[in-house]
């Protein structure tokens, strides 16, 4: 299916590893120009690099998106680079769980800094330019907590939560200049930070996986594909989608406990 991506502009947070990677990848399948972002100078030209490699024009720029400064050099670089914008994905994050009585308040300034205020930051920089592009996508990738929380899961489910909140609201406030705006919520699904978390633990990926599984209901009985996000995240981002707004699609293999 030709997803009608040729051509556009999409800049992605958090691009240089895992899920943003992955759909960085997709997107240049597609033709698609695709400006990334992330703090990792090595992980940055890397990506670069390999989207280079495949045949796409790909831009990587070091930017903090805690940093209101930072953001504004990224959505910056790219309009400077390609002369306008069409597709915006916030997947900038990593998780933060404790229980309500045990997270002090660094941790949630510094979840809502990350996952919150940089998203509506964002959406505030590309706005303009989306809409002199005659409209475009935004998606914003959540996680499945961010509907039914579980015990120690404070606070990366408010955050995400928060997330659902910006993405119906946005998408009203926005849909009158053609801009859609949907959520895409991940369970277990490959990413850079659990390759972290298992590298920690002196455990290879496989094994990390197969111990959250024994201990996590996942109908289809595995987990995600970092491929799977993208070509879901793609296809929210295209035209293909013309109709599709304010929606949060589940990406958990089942797991979540409601729609």
């Amino acid at each position: 299916m030709d997803l009608h991506l040729n051509g556009k502009v999409v800049l992605v947070t958090g691009g240089t590893d895992g899920l943003g990677a992955a759909l960085a990848s997709r997107l240049v399948e597609e033709g698609a120009r695709v400006a990334v972002c992330g703090r990792d100078a090595g992980r940055l030209a890397a990506t670069e690099q390999r989207l280079h490699d495949a045949g796409g024009d790909a831009l990587a720029v070091q930017a903090d998106v805690t940093s209101p400064a930072d953001l504004e050099r990224f959505v910056d670089a790219a309009v400077a680079r390609w002369g306008r914008l069409d597709g915006l994905v916030n997947n900038a994050g990593k998780s933060a769980a404790g229980r309500v009585d045990q997270v002090s308040d660094d941790v949630w300034v510094d979840d809502l800094n990350l996952k919150v205020l940089a998203a509506v930051r964002c959406i505030r920089l590309a706005l303009p330019h989306l809409i002199l592009a005659g409209g475009g996508a935004i998606v914003n990738v959540l996680a499945v907590g961010a509907k039914a929380p579980g015990a120690g899961s404070l606070p990366t489910t408010a955050s995400r939560a928060a997330g659902l909140a910006i993405t119906k609201a946005a998408s009203k406030d926005l849909g009158g200049y053609g801009i859609r705006v949907n959520a895409v919520l991940v369970g277990l699904v490959e990413s850079g930070q659990w390759q972290r978390r298992a590298d920690a633990a002196g455990q290879s990926e496989e094994e990390f996986y197969r111990r959250i599984l024994e201990n996590t209901s996942i109908p289809l009985g595995r987990v995600g594909r970092a491929e799977e996000f993208a070509d879901l995240a793609a296809y929210l981002l295209s035209d293909r989608s013309s109709f599709v707004t304010g929606s949060a699609i589940n990406l958990d293999g089942g797991s979540s406990p409601v729609l």
